[in-house]
């Protein structure tokens, strides 16, 4: 079976006795701690047109062993609520199965362990099954579908077999939102197309947007990934960085998932966080990372062709005649450690400019901006940038 080395490394059985379904497809995840509204998600999914195989849901009730005793009795709660819900909504094409309340070991207990139960989870079903492309989806359980959410995901990995894994579009709820927090998820989701956007503009080729309950992946390509990280917040963001590196990850766009855009402070960054600093004041979501950050960084990639075979010395002046914004990154960063590395281990110039990205990625990126906002730009209005950026890629359209 093609995960038998990777559950057992990971010290992995079955939780669930019931052998899957022959025909069973997909299997969508869902982590679920304190989440009163967990009903809405599920019956989400059960208003999905229904997709050619049979398709799973797994809830992973969880919460950390040294939780208070609230949250505890909650789960408790939730745990009856769900496996009452299950029992009343069964159906041959849909199954739903309720895990939990997990105990998660205190070091560890958050979304990244409770995603990665579920995912492993998905895994050994499908290993029962031997089924490699297998679709593991990732979900919230304060998240809403479209209702071809199921038949779309499907369709993706049936007509890009090559693809690794997907991710899905987003919308965030609006309904019900005080005039503030509606102005705050207005303003995060034009942030996170703008960096998507401006990143893209770069030349860096795996850029995506990085949300946790809208992405799914092979199974096979699950357990070459190495499976979840553990991490505490941002698991989806390294989890989806990592994975481009063993081939492309798609983007679905003919259906969509929405996330709540509640205000949380679980987790120190994400939707929530967000929302929560811009309530409270202390995060300005109009401001945003300079556009001219970007087109530096672009300035960069255009070159690195040029670094490929010659000396440190020739490399520090080729780098050298940049902006000063890289320029001073890159030797902070001894980024040229990791290009010796490179040309020691790149045959040819292809394997080069594909691995470079390998080494120079979405997180050595953040690591960039971060750097040069501190020492070279100030962060600048959000919607100047979004326009100053798609005036840029008008005019390179043009010439």
């Amino acid at each position: 079976m093609f995960a038998n080395d990777y559950l057992s490394k990971n010290n992995r059985s079955r939780i669930i006795s019931e052998n899957p379904d022959a025909d069973c497809r997909t299997i969508v995840v869902i982590p679920c701690h304190n989440e009163p509204n967990i009903l809405h998600t599920l019956q989400s999914l059960k208003n999905c047109i229904s997709p050619a195989g049979i398709t799973e849901v797994l809830i992973i009730i969880n919460h950390s062993e040294k939780a208070e005793t609230e949250i505890k009795e909650k789960n408790q709660r939730t745990l009856e609520e769900v496996s009452a819900w299950i029992t009343e909504n069964y159906t041959q094409k849909l199954k739903f199965f309720v895990i939990g309340p997990v105990e998660l070991r205190e070091k560890w207990a958050g979304v990244g362990l409770a995603r990665k139960t579920g995912m492993d989870e998905a895994v050994a079903r499908f290993n029962f099954l031997n089924n490699r492309r297998g679709i593991v989806v990732s979900l919230d359980a304060d998240t809403l579908v479209a209702e071809n959410y199921l038949i779309e995901i499907e369709k993706h990995f049936k007509q890009n077999h090559t693809h690794v894994g997907a991710t899905i579009a987003f919308e965030h709820q609006k309904e019900g939102l005080s005039e503030k927090q509606l102005r705050g998820i207005e303003l995060y989701e034009q942030y996170l197309k703008y960096y998507k956007d401006a990143l893209s503009y770069t030349g860096y080729p795996f850029s995506m947007f990085t949300v946790g309950s809208a992405f799914a992946v092979s199974a096979e390509a699950y357990v070459k990934r190495g499976g979840m990280n553990r991490r505490q917040a941002g698991e989806d963001f390294y989890f989806l960085q990592n994975l481009v590196q063993l081939g492309t990850v798609g983007e679905i766009t003919s259906t969509k998932v929405y996330p709540s855009a509640r205000s949380s402070n679980r987790v120190p960054f994400g939707t929530g966080a967000a929302m929560q600093k811009w309530i409270d004041g202390t995060e300005d979501l109009t401001q945003t990372y300079n556009f001219q950050a970007f087109i530096e960084l672009k300035e960069f990639f255009d070159i690195k062709e040029k670094l490929f075979k010659v000396s440190e010395t020739e490399q520090k002046q080729i780098i050298g005649n940049l902006p000063d914004a890289i320029s001073s990154f890159i030797e902070s960063d001894n980024f040229y450690a990791e290009l010796a590395d490179l040309n020691k281990n790149c045959s040819n110039l292809k394997t080069f400019q594909t691995r470079f990205f390998y080494q120079f990625n979405a997180f050595k990126v953040l690591k960039y901006l971060n750097f040069t906002h501190e020492k070279h730009f100030e962060k600048a209005d959000l919607i100047d940038q979004i326009i100053a950026l798609n005036e840029t890629k008008n005019s390179c359209y043009i010439h």
